[in-house]
C-alpha cells in the first residue's frame, strides 16, 4: 500500500481582474513613458494569463474590483510599500484562504477535523509565526497534537516537496492521515517602476491556495514515485529573493533552453527506474511557470498539443499562483476523470525539476 489522495480542495480571494484591467493598472504603477505604455499590454498577453485573483482588491458597491492597497507612485524612484506593509497584510490574509481550501480538501475527502494527524504546509510568498499551521489547526478544529511540517521558500514546486513530507509521513504512521496545504499571496510583491523581467512577474502571479487530504490505502492516484534534479550550470537561472520592497521574483532567459535540454534524459532516467517510459505517462500536470516553461517541457518529453491542456488552462483562468498551482491541475485532472499514470513536474529556484508520478 502507498499513500494515495483521498481528497482536493482549493479556495480563491473574492475578487478578480480582468487582463484588460491587469494592464491598465500596470501601465500606471510601471510606465514612465509612452513606449513603455505601448509595450507593456504585449508582455502582459504574451504572459497567458486572462483573470487573476487577489486578496488586494474590494469591489465597493455598484463598482468593478479595485486593488485597496498599492498606491500611485509619487515618483520614479518610488518603489511601493515596504516588506513589513506587505508581511502584515500576508499575516492577516493568508491563514483565512489556506483554512477555506484546507476545509473543501477535508469535505471531499469525507475525513473529519479530528481525524488528521499530520499538518504540511507550504509557502513562500510570506512570514508569520504563530503562522498558517495554527490558522488552520485553530480554524477546522484540528486536534491540538497535530503533528506539523512546514516547507517554506522553495517556490513553485514547494506543493511537489510537500508531497514528499505527507508521503513520508504516512509510510512511517499507517493509520495516518495527512492535510497538505498551500497558500500563497503572490500579489503582495508587485513591483513598481519599468523593469522588463519584473514586469512579466507582475503580469504572471497570482494568489490561491489548494489542500490535498491523504493516507496509506488502496485506490487510485497513489504516489508512487517522487524525484529531485538540480540542472547542470542553472543557479542563476531562476531565483527568489527579499528585496526592501517585497520579494524579488528572477527568471533569466535561458531557463526554458535548459528545461529543454535536460527534462528529458533525466524523465527517461528517472521514469525507467519505476518500469515506465515518457511514451507511457497518460497525463501531465505541469506546473505553468509561464507559456515558454509549458513549451520548453512539452518540447523536451515530445508531447502531443493537447497533453498540457490542462496546466494552459489553469494558467488562462487563474495565473501562476506559485505552489498551489500544480494542485489546482491535479485537482482538475483527478475530477476530469484524467487517466493514470499521471506525472505532476514543477521547476523552482536552483534550477531544481521536481516530480511525482502517480498510479493506480
Amino acid at each position: 500500500m502507498a499513500f494515495r489522495i483521498l481528497g482536493h480542495g482549493h479556495a480563491l480571494p473574492a475578487h478578480s481582474v480582468t487582463l484588460a484591467e491587469s494592464v491598465e493598472y500596470g501601465r500606471r504603477i510601471s510606465c514612465q513613458t509612452d513606449e513603455q505604455r505601448r509595450l507593456l499590454p504585449a508582455l502582459y498577453r504574451h504572459a497567458g494569463v486572462k483573470r487573476r485573483y487577489s486578496v488586494l482588491l474590494e469591489a465597493p458597491a455598484g463598482a468593478e474590483p479595485r486593488q485597496s492597497f498599492f498606491s500611485m507612485p509619487e515618483s520614479p524612484e518610488d518603489r511601493g510599500p515596504g516588506v513589513e506593509a506587505r508581511m502584515v497584510r500576508y499575516a492577516a490574509e493568508a491563514g483565512p484562504l489556506a483554512t477555506r481550501a484546507a476545509a473543501n480538501a477535508l469535505a471531499d475527502s469525507g475525513c473529519a477535523p479530528g481525524e488528521i494527524t499530520h499538518l504540511v504546509t507550504v509557502s513562500c510568498s510570506g512570514f508569520a509565526a504563530p503562522g498558517v499551521d495554527i490558522d488552520l489547526i485553530e480554524g477546522l478544529n484540528l486536534s491540538p497534537g497535530v503533528e506539523r511540517v512546514h516547507v517554506g521558500f522553495m517556490g513553485c514546486h514547494g506543493a511537489l516537496n510537500g508531497l514528499r513530507a505527507a508521503r513520508g509521513l504516512a509510510a512511517a504512521d499507517p493509520g495516518s492521515r495527512v492535510l497538505l496545504c498551500a497558500v500563497e499571496l503572490c500579489s503582495l510583491h508587485y513591483h513598481y517602476g519599468w523593469d522588463p523581467e519584473q514586469i512579466v512577474a507582475n503580469a504572471l502571479f497570482a494568489d490561491g491556495a489548494a489542500a490535498v487530504v491523504g493516507g496509506v490505502g488502496e485506490g487510485p492516484w497513489r504516489v508512487a514515485a517522487t524525484g529531485s534534479r538540480l540542472i547542470p550550470g542553472s543557479r542563476n537561472a531562476m531565483s527568489w529573493s527579499i528585496a526592501g520592497h517585497g520579494f524579488v521574483m528572477t527568471l533569466a532567459a535561458e531557463t526554458p533552453g535548459l528545461i529543454a535540454e535536460h527534462l528529458g534524459p533525466w524523465l527517461t532516467e528517472w521514469l525507467g527506474a519505476q518500469g515506465l517510459a515518457v511514451e507511457d505517462v497518460a497525463t501531465w500536470a505541469v506546473h505553468p511557470g509561464g507559456p515558454r516553461i509549458l513549451s520548453a517541457a512539452g518540447k523536451a518529453l515530445g508531447l502531443g498539443p493537447g497533453a498540457l491542456e490542462v496546466s494552459r488552462t489553469v494558467l488562462r483562468d487563474y495565473g501562476n499562483m506559485s505552489s498551489p498551482t500544480v494542485l489546482f491541475i491535479l485537482e482538475a485532472c483527478r475530477r476530469e476523470g484524467r487517466s493514470l499514470p499521471c506525472v505532476a513536474l514543477a521547476f523552482g529556484p536552483g534550477l531544481m525539476a521536481e516530480a511525482v508520478l502517480f498510479t493506480e
